[in-house]
């Protein structure tokens, strides 16, 4: 995975065993993400590549197994992303910038690539639904903050139609 990410622009410094660090220093390189490339996790990685490719570079991700993979596309649209999906393959021409937008995540994937894409989007950004990622990532804030996030745990932000239907 690191060599894919290499080729599409990123450097990864190894930093030890349980550390990188990631960056970029130009526009992202067209990439086409497959489960078939040997190796590459795209069903666990596919919904991240595509939030790094919103901000720069032509990419596209194809998803062999879970239909619903791309419901998050919609949210990353709304924060300005330009990403078309056809059948199972989305298509992701980086945009000049993301901007900020309430969204909701719908799965564990889709909820890091929107933390992703809030964290360079213009503004601050609401994400509803965050707690698909307490499920796959452990202190997902707090790693955050300890590299310059500014990010935080609000609760329930949008009202739902079950706690509307509770207050009366």
């Amino acid at each position: 995975m690191i060599a894919k990410l290499e080729e599409a622009g990123v450097r990864i410094d190894i930093l030890g065993p349980d550390t990188v660090r990631v960056r970029r220093d130009g526009p992202l390189r067209q990439r086409y993400f497959d489960r078939r490339i040997p190796r590459l996790p795209n069903r666990h990685a596919g919904a991240v590549h595509g939030a790094g490719h919103a901000v720069g570079g032509v990419s596209s991700v194809k998803e062999n197994i879970f239909e619903n993979r791309f419901m998050h596309v919609q949210e990353l649209v709304r924060m300005g992303a330009n990403i078309k999906v056809d059948g199972r393959t989305a298509t992701v021409r980086g945009s000049a910038k993301l901007s900020a937008a309430a969204v909701m995540c719908s799965d564990l994937r889709a909820s890091a690539s929107l933390v992703l894409a809030a964290l360079v989007a213009d503004g601050e950004s609401i994400l509803d639904r965050v707690y698909h990622m307490d499920r796959g990532y452990e202190r997902f804030e707090e790693k955050l903050r300890g590299v310059g996030a500014q990010i935080r745990r609000m609760g329930n932000v949008f009202n739902t139609r079950e706690s509307e239907s509770a207050a009366d």
